[in-house]
Parts: C-alpha cells; structure tokens; sequence
C-alpha cells in the first residue's frame, strides 16, 4: 500500500507528464498484481511447508508449538486468541489423538494488553483446563524470536527428551523460517503446518480477476517471511 500510495502522489503532484504517466500505470499494476487472490496463491503455495496428513503421522515424544495466538484481558480475567489458533487448535488435537506425548510452548517474554504476563504460562493453564496434564506441558518462555525459539527450546530437549522425535507446529508459511532456525541449533524436527494461506486452484471469476482487500493484507505475511529468511542469512542465524 504504501508503494501504491508514493505512485499515486507522483500520478497527481509530478510536473514531468511522462512520469506521471509511468507513476499511473505502476500504482496501478501493483494494485491489481497485489490484489489478486489467484497470483497470491501461486506464490504462497510455492513457499508454504504443505500439510501432511494424520493418518500415516507417527507418534512423537514431544510437539513443539510456537506460541504468539493470543493476548490476556486482566478486566475480563481471561485469554483471547487472535488468527494463528489453528496452530492451538491442532496441537490440542494431536494430543488428544496420541500423536503427540507432550507439548512444548516456545515464546515470550510479551506484555499482554498491559499486563506483564507471559503467554506460554496463560496458555499452560487454558491447556490444562481442557483436560490435558500439567506434567505433559513444558514451558521455554524467554525466546523473543524464531532464531530463539529454537535455542531456548534445546535445552528443555536435551533434558527432559534426549534422542527423542519431536514434531514443530507452526504456520504453514512461518515453517520454513522455523525449521531451518531449529536445524541450524542441532534440533531434527518434523515441520507440521497450520493456518494455510493457499488453497486450490479454482476456476472462478472474482477468485481469478476481482481484487480482494484481504489478500493485500495477506501479501504483508508473505513478504514478513522473505524478509525474515534474509534478515537471518545476514545474522547467521540460518
């Protein structure tokens, strides 16, 4: 948008016809090429880790699940969840379904809506709310990123699950990023992805031609992720 926004500035204030010219076709080809559901989904289907499904899943000592769904409301005196639950949601049911033996939640430290509580403890007690035991839910609470994510969640591996198989759990997008991040600290993880942005090919005419305001907001997510892969190749954390 903001691209869009500096084309369109030149389109209306530039002196130079010619340029304003150029300017005009550029903001709008970045709308339209932005705005499509259908190119969107080519390029984030290409980047995305694909899902796998249970059926042939193996049983895995531990999952660890990437934390950041989810802020608490000290008025309200209770956890709310914002897009990326289907990585909760979907540990849980790995759980559940015994395809996992233990969960690991991996982020912080956050201030939550004001409040200087740590997520991963909120989420410890929501967890053990539904059922699931205390002594199955490990906490790595210090990580402020992906790159510490990982080098946190090593030792609590190295302690409680040596010579274990742990699955990651993630956003499909976000996955790559994570993935490398745990190689490059020793861990071997199977990628296990949510919350997918691309689906499939379909044959419609406002998913293949009419712009979408949402998937100029999806574009954010992607383009988060390439920056992401070379900001970490710089710092040697890949």
């Amino acid at each position: 948008m903001t691209w869009i926004v500096i084309c369109l500035l030149f389109t209306v204030f530039s002196n130079n016809k010619i340029r304003r010219k150029k300017m005009g076709f550029a903001s709008m080809f970045l709308l339209i090429f932005f705005s499509n559901t259908f190119l969107f989904d080519r390029f984030m289907n290409a980047w995305e880790i694909k899902a796998t499904t249970d059926n042939p899943l193996k049983v895995y000592d531990a999952g660890i699940l990437l934390i950041g769904m989810a802020t608490f409301d000290p008025t309200l005196n209770r956890i709310e969840f914002n897009d990326r639950t289907d990585r909760l949601m979907q540990a849980i049911r790995l759980f559940k379904d015994k395809k996992i033996n233990n969960l690991i939640l991996s982020g912080g430290p956050v201030t939550l809506q004001g409040a200087d509580t740590l997520e991963a403890s909120k989420l410890k007690i929501f967890l053990a709310s539904l059922g699931i035991p205390d002594d199955n839910i490990f906490i790595e609470s210090k990580s402020r990123n992906t790159h510490e994510n990982a080098v946190f969640t090593k030792p609590i591996l190295e302690a409680n699950f040596k010579n274990g198989k742990f699955l990651l759990i993630s956003s499909a997008a976000h996955l790559t990023r994570a993935v490398l991040c745990f190689s490059k600290e020793g861990i071997k993880v199977v990628p296990y992805s949510t919350d997918r942005y691309s689906g499939a090919v379909k044959f419609e005419f406002d998913y293949l031609f009419l712009p979408s305001a949402a998937t100029l907001f999806n574009w954010e997510k992607l383009l988060h992720e390439w920056v992401g892969i070379i900001e970490y190749r710089l710092m040697g954390f890949l």
